[in-house]
């Protein structure tokens, strides 16, 4: 009877899912709709390396023919296909194989079948890592600038951006708010930017300047303050996953000069550095200089200092208490998520141990994209995070340095030489206290090495331990005078000590010149069973658009792979980054990005409620020369961003979780702006 309902319920799910897909006029096809869901559920123990039962599910001519239980699938009969009833069954995929198949997974598999099976296309001949319909999802194609697109109520465009966005509203009979008032458009505009309030007579000032350039002149002084870095650098950091200690370990040791990276990002935002070269220089900064790294100018410093974004990654590897060959890689595996989350908007991790089950990123894409960066992190010549500083003193400041140590050597030498005629001063008063034929005795063990002396010697020491008197031991027998040396070299050190510059180095990732280790993929993600080497490159859904990888710099003395990436990443043809950047800015000014899912443009992510918009703003961040400044001012002279943030009766009918934008969306603040703001108010 359960078995019944549950077929019965099946059927009714098929019917309905392919109902509405014929009412929509979007034929089921397997390429679209059904593939997605194998290669999620099905293609790790039937697509890959090994195919269970000889059955192979990655394309349709396969599933028909079968494997070693029959055909899986029978045209216009899911309830006779074998592949149907194993899923019903509970038997596929097995347990611990993965989730099994949703009710609307199971309802589309069905129609699909029973609608015959069809194809949106002749199947190729062989197999792709990556098909065509993957290469041609939204957020891998190339970026297409959409033309402004008509609106009737032209009158409310403050920027191009409206455009896009109230066309969408006119679509469904709505429109943008009303105006904030000043009062509120200034303290949103100085929380965005800056992380600060208005002061009183600021907000008083602002709302009696009626000039059209009233915003357009507090952007200005907003974006030239030191805490605007302050506040969008922290944006930044928390996609770098910015930290002060190493993590990994319960130990937790300090990142002692972490802090060089966050004060180079403060800096670059404040002086609006292209993130062309923002990115270049955290990806490979130490790869636009020539190592020896010493005598170092400001700008250079700031190259290396750059690269602590690749340092940013919990490090254990200072822990000999810990597997050094599970840390290694963890260190690159998280250094890797960090890099294609923030910059890719990609899970790329989840093909470390085998295909993504979701996105087109084959696991061998994934250790291809690793030897990019294994030159820094390699596993067999593992540099820990102490030997990965860079001092930053000068030449002149080295050689003052030195001098200084010289100058407390010679110290340390006056004091054991002040402390060894104590020590003879006391021993001589102690054999004082012995006839004449002892005192020489002593005095000829005391100078005998203690493994030569006879037993003579050795027994008067032994009767007279008082004799016994060393460097560690004088204070035992004149205090007052061991104390009073001490006390004087002490001083005498301390007045050295001070004038020695302080220690200054700078943590960054660099290659050791001459050595590009062999990169691996690991048979399901285990670093001990190495399997094919692979040489560097990029992603293979990327790779169309940008071109293959150049090779290794011969003019470089390192690799140069790092160089050549972001140069390839911050060329212009490179569709995600771009898409990827803009999103997250927009994010911070409006609560949401047009994107919901920052870090995660795959197909598991959400789609862009405005992906003409989207690729208008990346194409335009690129044609202004990456300035993120332009941009903000861009975002926020617009009406969508200076409208109201009041809700409306037509407006919650129609969207009401303003997706559309019709009103400005409610954001709450930040615990560290609401402390900012407490600690100015104060």
């Amino acid at each position: 009877m359960a078995k019944r309902l549950v077929s019965w319920l099946a059927a009714a799910l098929a019917w309905a899912a392919s109902a509405a897909l014929a009412v929509a006029g979007d034929p089921l096809t397997f390429e679209q709709y059904v593939r997605p869901i194998l290669k999620a559920h099905c293609f790790h123990c039937h697509g890959e390396e090994e195919r269970e039962g000889s059955l192979d599910l990655r394309l349709v001519r396969l599933m028909k023919q079968g494997g070693e239980s029959g055909p899986a699938i029978v045209p216009g009969q899911a309830g006779q296909s074998l592949l149907v009833q194993r899923i019903e069954a509970r038997e596929m995929p097995p347990e611990g194989k993965g989730k099994g198949l949703s009710a609307k997974e199971l309802a589309t598999l069905r129609a699909w079948i029973d609608g015959g099976a069809a194809l949106a296309r002749p199947e190729p001949a062989a197999l792709a890592d990556v098909t065509d319909d993957e290469k041609a999802f939204w957020s891998f194609r190339p970026l297409a600038a959409a033309p402004l697109p008509a609106v009737k109520s032209a009158d409310l465009l403050r920027s191009p951006i409206d455009a896009f966005l109230l066309h969408r509203l006119e679509q469904e009979g709505l429109s943008f708010s009303p105006l904030a008032d000043r009062g509120t458009l200034i303290r949103r505009a100085y929380f965005d930017l800056v992380g600060l309030p208005p002061s009183p007579d600021e907000m008083t000032e602002f709302a009696a300047d009626g000039a059209p350039d009233a915003l357009e002149r507090l952007l200005d002084r907003l974006l030239a303050r030191p805490q605007y870095g302050e506040r969008w650098g922290r944006h930044w950091l928390d996609v770098a996953g910015y930290a002060d200690s190493d993590g990994y370990t319960e130990r937790d040791p300090e990142r002692k000069y972490a802090y060089k990276y966050r004060d180079y990002v403060i800096r670059s935002l404040n002086a609006d550095k292209p993130w062309n070269r923002f990115l270049i220089e955290q990806l490979a900064g130490d790869e636009l200089l020539a190592p020896p790294y010493a005598d170092l100018s400001p700008a250079q410093a700031d190259l290396l200092a750059a690269t602590g974004f690749l340092r940013m990654a919990p490090d254990g590897t200072a822990d000999q208490g810990v597997d050094q060959k599970t840390a290694r890689n963890d260190v690159v595996a998280e250094t890797l998520k960090i890099v294609s989350s923030s910059l890719l908007g990609l899970t790329v991790g989840c093909a470390q141990c085998h295909n993504h089950r979701y996105d087109p990123i084959p696991q061998t894409d994934y250790y291809r994209w690793r030897a990019i960066f294994e030159p820094a992190f390699d596993c067999e010549n593992w540099r820990p995070p102490q030997a990965r500083l860079v001092s930053l003193w000068s030449k002149e400041v080295r050689e003052r340095a030195e001098a200084i140590d010289a100058e407390l050597k010679k110290l340390a030498e006056e004091r054991q030489a002040e402390l060894d005629k104590i020590v003879d001063a006391i021993f001589e008063a102690e054999v004082a206290k012995l006839d004449s034929e002892q005192q020489a005795l002593a005095r000829a063990a005391r100078a005998a090495e203690p493994g030569s002396r006879t037993p003579e010697q050795k027994q008067i020491l032994k009767d007279h331990p008082s004799l016994n008197v060393s460097r560690g031991s004088a204070y035992l027998y004149d205090r007052k005078r061991v104390d009073a040396m001490n006390k004087d070299y002490d001083e005498r050190t301390k007045a050295v000590q001070a004038r020695r510059p302080p220690e200054d180095y700078v943590p960054c990732l660099t290659e050791v010149p001459g050595r590009a280790p062999d990169t691996f993929v690991f048979y399901r993600g285990d670093f001990n069973q190495p399997r094919d080497r692979v040489a560097p490159g990029e992603l293979t859904v990327l790779a169309a658009d940008c071109g293959p990888l150049p090779a290794d710099d011969p003019a470089l003395p390192t690799t140069g792979r790092r160089l050549a990436y972001a140069r390839w990443l911050t060329s212009g043809q490179q569709p995600l980054v771009p898409r990827v950047l803009t999103n997250r800015f927009w994010m911070h000014h409006f609560g949401t990005g047009i994107v919901a899912t920052p870090g995660d443009f795959g197909f598991l992510g959400a789609r862009p409620t405005h992906p003409e918009l989207l690729d208008w703003l990346a194409a335009r961040f690129l044609a202004d020369g990456w300035e993120l400044k332009r941009l903000h001012r861009l975002l926020m002279s617009s009406t969508a961003y200076q409208q109201s943030s009041r809700r409306s009766a037509a407006q919650d009918r129609v969207d009401p979780d303003n997706r559309l934008l019709g009103r400005m969306p409610i954001r709450r603040l930040e615990a560290e702006a609401v402390r900012d703001a407490i600690l100015a108010a104060a």
